[in-house]
C-alpha cells in the first residue's frame, strides 16, 4: 500500500494537511473515498479503516480540519477553526480536496464519508455539491439539538464577544458533552461513550491532539453550521438520486436511535429514494473503532460497492 501526505492551500491561504492511501497496482480500483475526520481527533485515526478500502479496492483521501491535528500544528491552535464563518470555511476546504481527487482521478466514482463533526460537515456539503460525489455515508450523526443548540449560539458568541473567540469555554464543553459518558456508568475514563473498546479509548485519551475543550468560537461556529442541516429549505437541495447510509451504535449518546431516525425521516420527506439507517446494537459512538468494527467495515464495503455507477 502507498501512502503519501500533502498540503493544499485554500483561499485563505489556510495550508491543509491532507493523507492519501492507494493500492501499489491500481489496477482494479472501483472509486475514490473522501473521509471527513470528528471533532477533538484527526484524520490518522482512520488509517486501520483506510487500509482495509484499500485492500478491498479503493483509493483514500483526507485532511485535517482547521483546528485539528496537522493543519492546526501546534497544540495551541486546537480546537480553532477561524477568524470567521468557521464552519463553512472548513466545508469549503472538504469541496477543494475533492475537486484535487477529481483531477487526480478523473474517471473514477468519489464517495464521501463523514464522522460526528464531519457528518455534519458532509451534511452541509451535499447541499450546494453533491454533484461532486456519488454517494454519502454519515457514521455517528448527530440529531437536532433544538433549544439547547439554540442557547449554545447564543453563549458561545456572547463569550466570544466579552472572553474573545479563543476563550476555552468548559461552560460549553460541559453543555454539549457533560451527559455522554451518563449511560456507561462506572466510567472508567471521560471518553468511555467513544467505543467498548478500551484500548481504543486509551490511545484516544493519551493521544495530545484529541479531546481537549474546544474554544468559543469554534462553538459558535459549529452551532451555527449545525443548526442550517436541519432546515428543510436546505434539505430540499439535496438531489432525490443521492445514495445515502447512516449507521451508528443504538448507544451512540450524540444522535441516538429515534434522533436518527428523525433525520433518516427528514430526507425520506425530501423525497431522496436511495436513503439506508443501519443501528449496531449496543455500539457506542464510533462504530468504526468499535468491538465489532470488522462487521461494520464489510457493512459499509457492500453499501458502497452496490453503489458505483455502472460502466466505470
Amino acid at each position: 500500500m502507498n501512502y503519501q501526505d500533502f498540503n493544499f492551500t485554500a483561499p485563505d491561504n489556510q495550508q491543509i494537511f491532507s493523507v492519501n492511501w492507494s493500492p501499489e497496482d491500481s489496477t482494479g480500483v472501483k472509486a475514490v473515498v473522501q473521509l471527513a475526520h470528528g471533532m477533538a481527533e484527526h484524520i490518522m485515526r482512520y488509517e486501520t479503516f483506510a487500509r482495509y478500502l484499500v485492500e478491498n479496492g479503493y483509493i483514500v483521501y483526507g485532511n485535517d480540519h482547521r483546528g485539528h491535528g496537522k493543519t492546526a500544528g501546534v497544540l495551541d491552535n486546537v480546537g480553532y477553526f477561524a477568524d470567521e464563518d468557521g464552519f463553512f470555511k472548513v466545508v469549503g476546504d472538504m469541496v477543494q480536496l475533492t475537486g484535487i481527487i477529481r483531477e487526480r482521478h478523473p474517471d473514477l466514482p468519489v464517495f464521501l464519508i463523514g464522522h460526528s463533526m464531519g457528518s455534519a460537515l458532509a451534511r452541509h456539503y451535499i447541499f450546494e455539491n453533491s454533484d461532486k460525489i456519488n454517494g454519502l455515508v454519515l457514521s455517528g450523526t448527530m440529531g437536532d439539538p433544538g433549544l439547547l443548540g439554540k442557547v449554545g449560539v447564543i453563549i458561545s458568541k456572547l463569550e466570544s464577544t466579552l472572553k474573545g473567540r479563543k476563550h476555552r469555554s468548559s461552560l460549553i464543553n460541559k453543555m454539549t458533552f457533560g451527559s455522554y459518558n451518563n449511560a456507561f456508568k462506572p466510567n472508567r475514563t471521560e471518553f468511555d461513550w467513544l467505543s467498548r473498546d478500551s484500548n481504543v479509548v486509551d490511545a484516544y485519551v493519551k493521544d495530545p491532539y484529541c479531546g481537549g475543550v474546544f474554544t468559543s468560537g469554534f462553538f459558535a461556529d459549529f452551532l451555527v453550521g449545525l443548526g442550517e442541516i436541519f432546515n428543510p429549505q436546505n434539505i430540499a437541495k439535496i438531489p432525490a438520486s443521492l445514495p445515502i447510509l447512516m449507521f451508528s451504535g443504538d448507544m451512540d449518546p450524540v444522535g441516538g436511535t429515534k434522533p436518527l431516525e428523525k433525520v433518516y425521516r427528514s430526507y425520506q420527506k425530501a423525497g431522496i429514494t436511495d436513503v439506508t439507517l443501519k443501528l449496531y446494537p449496543e455500539g457506542r459512538h464510533e462504530m468504526l473503532n468499535e468491538i465489532n468494527k470488522d462487521e461494520v467495515y464489510k457493512d459499509v464495503i457492500n453499501w458502497l460497492d452496490s453503489h458505483i455507477p455502472e460502466g466505470t
